[in-house]
């Protein structure tokens, strides 16, 4: 497949002329990559099942592994699922913005873009590139992150073009994403909410809305799946953000991993994915910071691109990684690595392999 690159900028006059022929070819069938506030989103035209089923082979995902789909106005939502007074509270609240909540889909929406589920995921991005494009097409955009499945989702242009040039037929080559990793994914029940998947609105802020009592963050967040379990949500049962070597995440007392991390720095085969503080103490071309310690909005925009930068070096064979701290959107952070690391963990000071609780 030849893949047309329309390079273009938030600040384009001329944005919707730009975007004209890809939302004509996402309401026929077509499948654009765009960007958005959080990553790059790989988007064919909701209402079509071949659109949804065309997604999933560009990618290589599962087809039980649900869409997200996107709207342009929150008005719209009505359309697709059966909204309550929770999700309209929420949705005036946070929308546009990086939050998904599930509802019952309406018969619209085909079970090819569900993954057979009879809920829908329905997000408004506040990326203006992503929200004109969708008011051109006229049609909802189910869009997972423009990634590989499995490979660590899109953040630039760059690794867009990278994975799925060949396989799409439009790339929307736009700024890199602002926050970096993908929405928060909520379940929206009469008066309660349950986080599925953590993003750029965290637990905290659900929180203040709700109330601490309505919100509750799913196991499935911070531990690997069952086998057999359905997925509410994107992302909730397969291996996710992984770089091609494996990834040991590092457990212990700041003190005992700070030795870790001395001794294994004479691994000639290892990588490092730390915080900036950690740096001095490794050799540097095997290394990649996600930003210092107590910013963990610097860490989730570094994320993805340093998991990706590990796929460059040669002769790794493992990477050991940081993990953060699970409070505001820190809990997103983890839950990627966690997902990236198959959920094991090294206890520093033991050297025991385990799973995370």
């Amino acid at each position: 497949m030849n893949t047309e690159i329309i390079t273009v900028s938030q600040n384009d006059t001329d944005l919707n002329e730009k975007l004209a022929c890809a939302a004509a070819c996402i309401k026929r069938g077509g499948l654009v990559v765009f960007p958005t506030e959080t990553v790059y989103g790989l988007g064919g035209n909701a209402l079509r099942a071949d659109a949804a089923e065309r997604i999933y082979k560009a990618k290589g995902r599962p087809s039980d592994n649900p869409l997200i789909i996107h709207i342009a106005n929150a008005r719209d939502a009505a359309k697709y699922c059966h909204t309550n007074e929770l999700f309209d509270r929420l949705a005036e609240i946070f929308w546009p913005g990086p939050l998904t909540m599930i509802a019952k889909k309406r018969d619209c929406i085909p079970a090819a873009v569900t993954g057979g589920m009879d809920t829908v995921a329905v997000r408004l991005p506040s990326d203006p590139i992503a929200r004109t494009l969708i008011a051109l097409s006229d049609v909802p955009i189910a869009a997972p992150s423009a990634n590989l499945s499995g490979h660590p989702s899109p953040t630039t242009k760059a690794h867009v073009i990278n994975d799925l040039s060949g396989r799409v037929d439009m790339i929307i080559a736009g700024e890199d994403a602002r926050i970096g990793v993908e929405s928060t994914v909520i379940k929206v029940d009469e008066n309660d909410v349950t986080v599925l998947r953590p993003g750029g609105v965290t637990y905290e802020d659900l929180c203040a809305i709700v109330g601490r009592e309505h919100v509750k963050i799913d196991r499935v967040v911070t531990e690997k799946i069952e086998e057999g379990v359905a997925p509410l949500s994107p992302g909730m049962k397969y291996r996710h953000y992984a770089p091609i070597a494996p990834v040991h995440l590092l457990s212990g007392t700041e003190e005992a991993i700070t030795a870790f991390l001395r001794r294994a720095a004479r691994e000639d085969d290892a990588a490092f994915l730390v915080y900036d503080e950690d740096a001095h103490l490794l050799p540097p071309l095997r290394t990649k910071t996600l930003g210092r310690k107590n910013a963990p909005n610097e860490q989730a925009h570094k994320l993805f691109d340093c998991l990706r930068a590990f796929d460059e070096m040669k002769g790794i064979s493992h990477i050991y990684a940081r993990l953060p701290e699970k409070a505001g959107i820190g809990l997103a952070v983890y839950n990627r690595l966690a997902k990236a690391a198959g959920f094991t963990v090294i206890d520093v000071e033991s050297g025991e392999v385990g799973e995370l609780k």
